[in-house]
């Protein structure tokens, strides 16, 4: 498995929250398989996304469709700061309960 990690700075995130739900069937028909939102402990404006993909090419394709959506007007208006994206290879995953 494969996933992109992705780190931004929001101004609010109730309305970053709202954006990003509506990409929900955009995601899985690009080959989003799961997702995990989570915020900095310390810092709530640091919003951490993780999208898993069956594959790296997958995974590399959804980059430029994160492109896109950052340079839409709600995302720049929602979006304070942001790293590029980081493709991981997930080597290992498990759920213990």
């Amino acid at each position: 498995m494969f996933a992109l990690h992705i780190e931004n700075k929001v101004e609010n995130y109730e309305n970053w929250k709202t954006g990003f739900d509506t990409y929900n069937d955009f995601r899985r028909d690009n080959g989003v398989l799961a997702y995990r939102v989570s915020r900095h402990a310390h810092d709530p404006h640091l919003v951490y996304v993780d999208l898993d993909f069956a594959t790296r090419d997958e995974a590399a394709a959804f980059i430029e469709h994160l492109d896109e959506i950052r340079r839409t007007p709600q995302s720049r208006a929602a979006v304070l700061s942001y790293q590029p994206p980081e493709l991981r290879d997930v080597t290992d995953q498990r759920t213990l309960r």
